[in-house]
């Protein structure tokens, strides 16, 4: 179907303090500024290939923060390259005091979750397989999993690819 979606193109927040968020998925996420509105309202982010993959909007004045399980966005995930890269990741949220939520592996990614400045969970991974078909596969053969990891331990070793098929819907 030639009118479906190709990818996630960007994702936009509402953020309480824009210079704060910026700081943060810049200095501590590891994202590049590529525009930054002078009168502090907005910001776009980029991983460094396209004009922005994260904007940040000032939010309205009493706008209330969501809560954790309501309708709506759970996460959000940024792909890094390497399990180094996440471990490296990982360093820096802690060294920059921010909440760490969980830490697992999910065969065929290993994710840190993690609460931004305005308490909004995100998700940093690595992928587990070197292809991503093989990551697909995995992913159709079970029925998930999140099996929690030190992340400062060496990379857990490739799960095998069980059979099944976990694509049915209904």
């Amino acid at each position: 179907m030639s009118s479906a979606p190709k990818e996630i193109g960007h994702l936009v927040l509402n953020v309480t303090d824009v210079e704060r968020s910026t700081t943060f998925y810049r200095d501590v996420v590891g994202f590049q500024v590529s525009r930054y509105r002078p009168d502090g309202t907005g910001a776009f982010l980029t991983c460094g290939l396209v004009h922005h993959n994260l904007a940040l909007f000032k939010a309205p004045a009493g706008a209330q923060p969501a809560q954790k399980g309501q309708i709506g966005l759970n996460h959000f995930a940024f792909k890094v390259e390497s399990y180094q890269s996440l471990q490296e990741a990982h360093t820096r949220l802690v060294e920059a005091d921010a909440t760490i939520d969980h830490i697992v592996d999910h065969g065929m990614t290993r994710s840190v979750y993690f609460l931004d400045p305005d308490g909004i969970e995100m998700e940093l991974f690595c992928d587990t397989f070197a292809t991503e078909a093989e990551g697909l596969t995995f992913m159709k053969s079970t029925g998930g999993r999140a099996t929690p990891i030190d992340i400062t331990a060496p990379e857990p070793p490739k799960p095998e690819v069980p059979r099944g098929d976990y694509t049915k819907v209904g």
